[in-house]
């Protein structure tokens, strides 16, 4: 089951991509092939001006996808590179059994899109 965070951010997704004025893009996994995060942030001056994401689908790699990139926003990139898995899952209120991977996935993606600049 999963947590009120979560279930928020499945009815009224925020972030959903891609983003067509990023400056970087991540991703862990293969899409189409697999559980993947894609992520999508627009960054200025070291600051993190919007993030977003696409993922498969699941409600657990939404909501964990969807935290992530709503927490991001507004953060220097050093500050929201600083985040993991455990203190993102601690924010959701944990996923289902099985789902923690998407976590990983999630703060995955973000350190691949600090190096893949647009």
């Amino acid at each position: 089951m999963l947590s009120p965070i979560a279930l928020e951010h499945l009815e009224k997704p925020l972030h959903r991509g891609p983003m067509e004025d990023a400056t970087h893009y991540g991703v862990s996994g293969s899409p189409g092939d697999g559980p993947y995060v894609q992520i999508w942030l627009k960054i200025e001056g070291g600051k993190i001006e919007k993030a977003a994401f696409k993922t498969p689908g699941c409600p657990s790699s939404t909501a964990a996808a969807g935290v992530l990139c709503t927490l991001v926003t507004g953060r220097s990139l050093e500050r929201a590179l600083s985040l993991t898995a455990k203190e993102l899952e601690i924010v959701i209120g944990g996923l289902p059994e099985g789902k923690g991977h998407y976590l990983v996935q999630s703060i995955e993606a973000l350190h691949q899109a600090q190096e893949g600049e647009i």
